[in-house]
């Protein structure tokens, strides 16, 4: 995406603290295709000089369209699907999209008999999650639109690679049989990733990759369908030539990427800072790349997204994963990322001697990690310690639900302008007919008293805030998941205030 602006321009706003959001891209200059107007910051530097700081909503800066799918999280085969309270727990935070059946198990997993395959192919199904029970027990109840991957890497045999024909008779199936109207579906997982089972002749080759999906797995797959569906494509642009010779060769309707901000090696700080806009300089690349290959405004699916891909430690659970997974829905937003999901619902949980990062450097009460974002009902090895009453939201399940304040399917983004505040992240939309906004205060030890002024609007009758911060989170040191906070917000001229806590994510919806 290209900007035309005046160099000392963008300089000078960024010497002056100033970060613009205009159109649902970040950028400190005028709109696309020219130098543009003036941005209302650099209107307001002489009262910035004056110590003047503030968040601005620009109505008039119109940015992508707004999906409540940005709101989902996997689920995974191995997890039984059939005990109680999944869904509403899904429900109760604001999700609205799911993946199965799961990781790494999409590729040994024959949805036919909920089995895996022999040898390296064997996977662990719960007896009770079953295709039918999954849609049945958590994503009709939930009202959570799904996303299939199916089978590219093996064979029921384990002797080959996936089998086009039970794919699509998974279509079939689905739309035909149950009319479960499902709409997304990836060929494979991670087929670049050489951990990953891949039986075909020529493993994790993307030539050949692109080559069987083209020729074989789309076809059979749409031709399946009595409804029109997405076919996707896995990429990875860190992946060197994985992206150019699919993206060019096979045949899509879509890609799926996904995206971990750490590996190994995790730290607060730069997962605050950094984590969620370097989501945004991924999706730019990918962007080109599919441009380049002839696929410009091809549609995006996050299937999976995490704080780290490494073992999880105490970070997984903390506030800093909750503000940084915030912060990704908000760049996703930005981006108009039409369907994300978080890496993961239930399971996953890990104890300290599994090898997580829990060192005194990370911010966190707990002594388990885990990428489940809800409290895992199948306890193995004791884990979490102490139980957490079954389906209890964990921090990251409450920045979900901040956020569900602010995602309103249908809506645009807009315009914001942060100025003076450094530790302040801002992202605005239109609501119901007024507006939202979407705040972040990374900083761990202060307070942020914002202003906040819509551009156009003089007055407002109030609304409603919802807050999540540390001190929410801190209460899992005695075991208790708090909940975000609501209140009200109060009739207001000119702009209203908003008090961020430290360490915060904060929604305000006003008209």
């Amino acid at each position: 995406m290209t900007f035309g602006c005046h160099r000392w321009r963008r300089r000078l706003l960024l010497a002056m603290g100033i970060t613009v959001v205009l159109g649902g891209v970040l950028s400190a200059c005028g709109g696309s295709g020219g130098p543009g107007p003036v941005p209302p910051a650099v209107n307001r530097l002489a009262k910035l000089k004056h110590g003047t700081a503030s968040v601005t909503v620009d109505p008039s800066q119109v940015g992508a369209a707004v999906s409540n799918l940005v709101l989902g999280a996997n689920m995974a085969v191995w997890y039984n699907v059939t005990l109680p309270g999944i869904a509403s727990s899904m429900t109760s935070v604001g999700l609205k999209a799911t993946r199965w059946p799961g990781g790494s198990a999409a590729d040994w997993y024959h949805w036919q008999n909920n089995s895996g395959g022999p040898g390296v192919c064997a996977g662990h199904p719960s007896p009770n999650s079953t295709f039918d029970n999954f849609m049945q027990d958590v994503a009709r109840p939930a009202g959570l639109d799904v996303a299939l991957a199916v089978n590219y890497g093996s064979n029921a045999a384990c002797t080959a690679g996936g089998d086009p024909s039970e794919a699509a008779a998974w279509v079939a199936y689905a739309n035909a049989t149950q009319g479960y109207d499902i709409t997304w579906w990836t060929v494979g997982n991670e087929p670049w990733n050489t951990h990953e089972i891949d039986l075909n002749s020529q493993p994790h080759s993307s030539a050949l990759y692109a080559s069987i999906e083209a020729s074989q797995f789309y076809p059979q797959m749409k031709a399946a369908s009595p409804i029109p569906i997405n076919v996707c494509v896995d990429v990875n642009p860190k992946i060197a030539g994985w992206d150019a010779t699919v993206l060019a060769q096979a045949a899509y309707d879509c890609v799926e990427l996904h995206y971990y901000a750490q590996g190994n090696t995790v730290d607060d700080g730069k997962l605050l800072t950094y984590g969620a806009a370097r989501l945004t300089t991924e999706i730019e690349q990918l962007e080109n790349e599919l441009s380049a290959a002839g696929h410009p405004n091809t549609p995006i699916y996050l299937g999976e997204i995490g704080s780290t891909g490494g073992v999880p430690g105490k970070q997984t659970q903390s506030i800093v994963q909750a503000l940084y997974a915030g912060q990704v829905i908000g760049e996703l937003l930005r981006n108009g990322i039409p369907r994300a999901t978080w890496w993961m619902a239930y399971g996953g949980c890990d104890l300290q001697s599994q090898g997580g990062d829990f060192d005194r450097s990370l911010y966190g009460w707990q002594t388990f990690g885990g990428a489940m974002i809800f409290a895992d009902q199948q306890l193995a090895n004791g884990c979490p310690t102490p139980a957490i009453p079954a389906t209890t939201p964990l921090a990251t399940a409450r920045a979900f639900q901040v956020a569900s304040y602010f995602v309103r399917g249908g809506e645009h983004m807009l315009g914001a302008t942060v100025a003076g505040f450094p530790n302040v992240r801002a992202y605005a939309s239109t609501y119901a007919g007024g507006y939202a906004v979407m705040l972040f205060n990374l900083s761990q030890a202060t307070a942020q008293n914002v202003p906040v002024a819509i551009n156009g609007k003089s007055s407002g009758s109030g609304g409603t805030i919802v807050t999540y911060d540390k001190s929410l989170y801190d209460a899992s040191q005695n075991n208790q998941w708090q909940a975000p906070t609501v209140s009200a917000l109060s009739s207001w001229t000119g702009s209203f205030t908003v008090t961020l806590p430290p360490w915060s994510m904060v929604v305000v919806q006003t008209q």
